[in-house]
């Protein structure tokens, strides 16, 4: 099928689901679609991962005698398909839905079901990075989603692992480690040997960290959205230091996001982990209680980058818009998202966030007394973002990671694991 052909069925198909989108969230006003101006008795707000919300909402319902249900799925890859299906049915939507890096570009494809925050919260593009702000806008220009966090990113690792492998402890003699991807693995080779363990969870981690490091790059899409995950230098890059490290055979060889993987942090299955500043709060709640003041936090090796990083929408099917609009702003002003990292590290883009002594000053008790704000707040300076497109979260999450899972476990081979690669991101990637 020619590239013109296939961008005519993906127009068509786009339009279909599109219009079906748009009529279920506006066809029936007893499941959304209209904003009440009455004060609501509760506000609905979805999540995923470990956003941080738990304590901020609960002063919000003080303040306001609003109840908050907060709704939080552990897994992105759960998340998305509850979020289109709510909009396609026009029926299940939060009043507030966070949107991540992944899959906002999916969502901006029809901003009829979004509200324009702008006119209910007024101008805030000083108050943001000025990147992240304006990459929460739609095509029609409309604010489709106040910025949350960013991800910048660390290496999590475990003190007590390193020292029983005769490796240093301390976070700077360890980020001097590596301060390269191959020095990161000649690290892995050498614990290994002395203790006869996997290093990191798994071959996917380098993906994430090489390709967001990518200053400005195209990943899986082109600027026009034409899919490139076969062309795209920044992915071959990616591809390569994963193969590189499944190689040397210093994987644990886990399914990120399993239920394997989230005991291997309990269990010492791997002594070290790609860590944007959001996975704090996973690492803490995988690892529990018993291992508070073993985790540590290290320099990613090669440099800053953006790993993660959301926004907040409120969907038009929201019968109360307005209120539901200020309690996204709350939840991303400066106080919300210092709270917010101070709880489970999601790293402000909140310029007086970014400011603020209580920030700049936290340390991170779990790991370590690590000075998280000082090292994920500094390197917020040296972020230029990537660009990803509609379907980036599926063409990585379906195509890219299960191939090279399939290689690091014995199944196939480097080559037949590219070509199923390449094969999967072109379905993943029609929209």
């Amino acid at each position: 099928m020619s590239v013109s052909t296939r961008r005519r069925y993906a127009a068509v198909a786009l339009a279909t689901v599109a219009a079906l989108a748009t009529t279920a969230a506006c066809g029936d006003d007893s499941e959304g679609g209209s904003s009440s101006s009455a004060k609501p008795d509760k506000l609905v707000v979805d999540t995923f991962g470990e956003a941080g919300y738990e304590d901020l909402v609960k002063q919000y319902e003080q303040q306001t005698g609003i109840k908050v249900e907060l709704r939080k799925v552990a897994q992105l890859n759960e998340f998305r398909p509850r979020v289109v299906r709510s909009l396609a049915t026009g029926k299940g939507a939060a009043d507030v839905i966070m949107l991540e890096e992944g899959i906002l570009n999916e969502f901006k494809l029809n901003p009829n079901n979004w509200v324009d925050l702008a006119p209910l919260v007024g101008d805030l593009s000083k108050d943001y990075l000025s990147w992240k702000y304006e990459l929460g806008k739609a095509p029609d220009g409309r604010l489709m989603g106040l910025p949350t966090d960013v991800g910048s990113l660390g290496i999590c690792y475990r003190t007590d692992l390193f020292k029983a492998a005769n490796l240093p402890t301390a976070r700077d003699e360890v980020s001097a480690l590596w301060p390269t991807w191959e020095k990161f693995i000649e690290t892995g080779q050498k614990y290994k040997q002395a203790s006869g363990k996997a290093f990191v969870d798994s071959a996917t981690m380098a993906v994430n960290g090489v390709m967001f490091q990518q200053k400005g790059a195209d990943l899986f899409y082109d600027k026009e959205n034409n899919n490139i995950a076969d062309k795209s230098p920044a992915v071959k890059s990616a591809w390569d230091q994963a193969i590189a490290l499944a190689d040397a055979g210093i994987t644990a060889k886990i399914t990120t996001w399993s239920p394997e993987w989230n005991a291997g942090f309990k269990q010492g299955t791997f002594a070290a982990t790609a860590c944007p500043s959001w996975m704090l709060g996973i690492v803490e709640t995988n690892s529990g209680p018993e291992n508070s003041g073993k985790w540590d936090l290290a320099a990613v090796p090669g440099g800053a980058g953006n790993w993660g990083g959301s926004w907040l929408g409120v969907p038009t099917q929201s019968k109360h818009q307005a209120e539901a609009a200020k309690l996204a702003a709350f939840l991303t002003n400066t106080a919300g998202q210092v709270a917010a990292f101070k709880k489970s590290g999601p790293l402000p883009t909140n310029l007086k966030a970014l400011e603020d002594p209580s920030f700049t000053s936290f340390t991170n008790k779990y790991f370590s007394d690590a000075p998280t704000g000082k090292i994920f707040g500094e390197s917020v300076k040296e972020i230029v973002p990537t660009h990803l497109g509609p379907k980036h979260q599926a063409i990585k999450e379906n195509a890219m990671e299960p191939a090279l899972r399939a290689y690091e476990t014995g199944q196939t081979t480097k080559e037949k694991a590219w070509e199923q690669f390449t094969k999967d991101a072109a379905t993943q990637g029609a929209f």
